[in-house]
């Protein structure tokens, strides 16, 4: 009944934070494309009053009409809208989800010993030390290159790159793309809790007073909000990544991974210009050229031979009589009626019975062999030798 209510307790963990995390995105591309799609205001009364920029759109029945004031408006509004909780809330169920997943249980998932031999408190260190360190290095960047935001957008690609290559060699292969993704999200809702918020908060505080508001907060929150969504789509790819083991798996996933993200966000920077009424196509197509290279690098023959190569040393005809020992003692921890190492069986997946093996023979030699993605972090201590049989079981037809 524990492990029951503790699926439960993950389920509904999971539905939050991407409920949260759609909210927070929606809410910040609504807010980009309507500051890109301002235009000046047509009557010199609206000028009069300070209005920046207005946009009319059409939406559900109804005629909208926003206004931007690009310091402050005449007189403080009663009910002031704070873009801020769907970020706080986005981060601390994935803060949660990363501690009951990886954080807890740091042999299973956090850590493989075939990457690097960490003891478990060191690796749960680590990790943590990768979501503070990730938005220290990010705001003294941000501190020291200031308003040369084209340098300062190259430094923070490069820095990105570095944190890849360092996590990819010290945690498990599907922890390491989640740990990026993870310190992204981390440096995003950051930006909106230590800048955002806060420059908004004095530039409100200055109007109560009567006093005419600094715009350098406002200009310093509103970098950190650019930031943010470019990291939006890179974040999604590397939260996301645990169904990649075609991706995560290979030896140069860090470099992979940063070409996807480099992808993401040329694709968000051809819709912020959409916004502005430009049309620079050369991005998404420049994002799809790196994507296909991507797909291209991480399926090589080694994808599509790797029952061969790994069978090459196995002898005889390898049938499932062979196979299914291995699979029990392997695999069953996890895929099984009953399983030992979790509630119940990912995915539904169970290989109790021979037949249940051999419908998943294709799946086994992907995750076990050529991905070498499974059993996660290697818990259940998979030989080179048993990889083999079942590279040479599916090379003789899975019979």
């Amino acid at each position: 009944m524990t492990a029951y209510m503790a699926q439960w307790a993950m389920a509904l963990l999971i539905w939050l934070h991407v409920i949260a995390a759609i909210a927070w995105i929606g809410e910040s591309f609504y807010f980009v494309m309507l500051d890109n799609g301002l235009k000046s205001p047509a009557e010199a009364e609206a000028r009069e009053r300070g209005v920046f920029g207005e946009m009319w759109s059409v939406h559900g029945g109804g005629f909208y009409h926003a206004q931007k004031y690009l310091v402050s408006p005449a007189r403080m509004p009663e009910d002031l809208h704070w873009s801020k909780w769907k970020s706080y809330t986005t981060w601390l169920s994935g803060f949660a989800l990363f501690t009951v997943m990886y954080l807890l249980q740091p042999g299973i998932y956090l850590l493989d010993p075939s990457v690097a031999r960490i003891a478990p408190g060191l690796g749960v260190a680590a990790a943590l030390g990768f979501l503070l360190v990730g938005w220290v290095v990010y705001d003294v960047l941000c501190r020291a290159f200031g308003d040369r935001d084209l340098r300062l957008g190259v430094a923070i690609a490069v820095y990105v790159g570095a944190a890849a290559f360092i996590s990819t060699h010290l945690f498990a292969p599907q922890a390491a793309f989640l740990i990026i993704g993870a310190m992204l999200g981390t440096i995003m809702t950051a930006n909106v809790f230590f800048w955002i918020i806060p420059g908004q908060r004095k530039m409100v505080a200055a109007l109560a007073r009567g006093e005419t508001p600094d715009p350098l907060p406002g200009k310093r929150g509103k970098q950190r909000s650019v930031h943010n969504t470019y990291f939006t789509l890179p974040v999604v790819f590397a939260m996301l990544s645990s169904h990649f083991g075609m991706l995560f798996s290979h030896p140069a996933s860090w470099i992979y991974l940063w070409l996807v993200m480099v992808a993401g966000a040329l694709i968000r920077q051809f819709f912020v210009l959409w916004h502005k009424g430009q049309r620079n196509f050369a991005l998404p197509v420049a994002g799809a050229v790196l994507i296909v290279l991507v797909i291209v690098a991480v399926a090589p023959g080694a994808m599509s031979t790797g029952a061969s190569a790994e069978a090459a040393g196995v002898q005889g005809n390898v049938t499932v009589a062979r196979i299914e020992p291995i699979i029990h003692e392997r695999c069953a921890a996890c895929h099984s009626a009953h399983p030992t190492l979790m509630a119940s069986a990912p995915n539904g997946i169970m290989f109790d019975t021979a037949a249940e093996i051999r419908s998943r023979a294709s799946l086994i030699e992907q995750q076990a062999v050529s991905a070498k993605s499974m059993p996660p972090g290697n818990v259940t201590h998979i030989t080179r030798r048993e990889r083999e049989e079942i590279a040479a079981w599916v090379r003789g037809g899975a019979k």
